[in-house]
């Protein structure tokens, strides 16, 4: 998918028919004939590759031959509850050239359709240089709030674990640890990146552009600083409730056995008085029966007790 949107005074972003100067490219996924049109319009077919290649990490590079500025982000992206791994990382890549800036995707974000909905509203499409800040901005914005929606399913989970006696609930854990753990490499990636941009002085147009930069720098180093005492949280969380997971079967199969002593007491005791053993007593009075088994049913409640008060059931 192509799309081509421009800031337009007191409306904003408009979404444009035709290529024109100053604005804002966005592929989604690009077609071959899509990829063709962004390389008529300029762009270097090995950026449009780097972008879509999803193992990509993040980084900038700068031709002035070519007369491009290229940055690799890695921004969060939701693949479902049920995935394997819920939360990954995926690459975009922020093409700047000196009429137009381009965004290449394998996945759409809700970090674009956020910057559609005119949240940022001194962000303006010529100005190429802050347009890729609050991409970077929004980004780092929508790590933290990602990573809220994992401590808060983590600790839902939690209050299944601690009285589960299977591995289905230190499963779904593991599923959220490997989603910090794409967090925190694609973050720690994407400060590097941030950091060259910094030392490189190319956001030094405009002193809102300097300000704007630290803003994201700080932004992102918050999420650092989150998915690392979360991913120590979790971990030691996994370890505990691994060991709960083993005591509560442990009191389980002792529960079990406790019963399983108890119920057989009967057979015990009906078992001796029938191998030719003389019961107590005249063995000819119609009582004898229910003798033993008043013997089985006292033997089994002491027993029961004894177990009751030691906290055996």
């Amino acid at each position: 998918m192509l799309s081509i949107y421009k800031s337009i005074p007191d409306q904003g972003l408009v979404p444009q028919e035709k290529f024109t100067n100053g604005a804002w490219i966005h592929s989604i996924d690009p077609t071959a004939d899509e990829i063709a049109q962004l390389i008529e319009w300029g762009v270097h077919p090995d950026l449009i590759n780097y972008s879509l290649d999803l193992d990509e990490m993040a980084r900038m590079e700068r031709d002035e031959d070519e007369d491009y500025v290229f940055i690799l982000l890695r921004v969060p992206h939701f693949q479902g509850a049920t995935s394997d791994i819920p939360f990954t990382t995926v690459p975009v890549g922020i093409i700047i050239k000196s009429n137009i800036v381009v965004t290449v995707s394998k996945f759409d974000s809700d970090i674009f359709k956020t910057l559609c909905n005119g949240k940022y509203r001194l962000m303006r499409t010529a100005k190429r240089y802050r347009f890729a800040l609050y991409i970077f901005l929004e980004t780092a914005v929508r790590y933290l709030a990602h990573l809220r929606e994992i401590n808060k399913t983590v600790d839902a989970l939690e209050d299944k674990l601690q009285q589960s006696t299977r591995n289905s609930e230190v499963l779904e854990l593991l599923k959220y640890q490997k989603s910090l753990t794409y967090f925190a490499t694609a973050l720690r990636s994407n400060e590097v990146m941030m950091e060259r941009t910094q030392k490189s002085r190319m956001f030094n147009q405009y002193e809102e552009d300097q300000d704007l930069l630290e803003d994201v720098i700080t932004e992102n180093q918050q999420a650092i600083q989150m998915v690392n005492t979360s991913t120590e949280i979790l971990s030691a969380m996994m370890d505990a409730f691994a060991s709960i997971i083993s005591n509560n079967l442990n009191a389980v199969m002792k529960a079990l056995a406790a019963l399983t002593i108890v119920v057989n007491i009967p057979t015990i005791v009906s078992s001796f008085f029938g191998m030719n053993v003389a019961i107590p007593g005249n063995e000819s009075h119609p009582l004898s029966f229910f003798a033993v088994v008043g013997i089985a049913i006292g033997v089994t409640v002491i027993v029961a007790i004894i177990f009751v008060k030691r906290d055996w059931f």
